[in-house]
């Protein structure tokens, strides 16, 4: 079991004795999603990586579910999505400057050689390898769209 994963499982034992209610619904929506991760990849550890990346996935679901709410006028259930993804969000490595995000484009432009928007996705693949989660895929589909146009 990798760290992350233990502190979670530490996250909800504590949510559950301060009876956290929010909290612990958020933490056990997670521990299913490593659970099901787990017995799709019939093994029975989930690195760190792999986690933030289930995390990453959970946050993103909650906030195209906070749009639809809000959309469908339910302020209720958008408030209980908002405090899933501040409890999620702890787990997430820090996020990276918008000057990090630069740098890790234009060197990767460099290394690969990129001149034109035909190269884009080999940008992308690579500067997502490296920020690992670190940053919104949108955001640096835009700052690469930007920088090799």
């Amino acid at each position: 079991m990798g760290m992350l994963e233990e502190q979670i499982k530490k996250d909800m034992v504590a949510a559950m004795k301060k009876g956290e209610a929010e909290t612990l619904t958020a933490i056990r929506l997670l521990l299913a999603e490593i659970k099901n991760k787990k017995i799709e990849n019939l093994s029975k550890e989930i690195d760190d990586p792999g986690v933030i990346s289930l995390v990453n996935k959970l946050v993103k679901q909650g906030k195209d579910s906070i749009d639809q709410f809000n959309a469908g006028n339910r302020p209720d259930l958008s408030a209980r999505e908002k405090t899933h993804i501040e409890v999620l969000s702890v787990y997430l490595p820090k996020p990276l400057s918008e000057e990090e995000l630069s740098k890790i484009v234009d060197d990767t432009i460099k290394e690969l050689g990129a001149v034109s928007q035909k190269d884009m996705g080999r940008v992308m693949k690579e500067v997502m390898r490296k920020v690992s989660g670190k940053a919104d895929g949108k955001v640096i589909s835009g700052l690469v769209s930007k920088k090799i146009s």
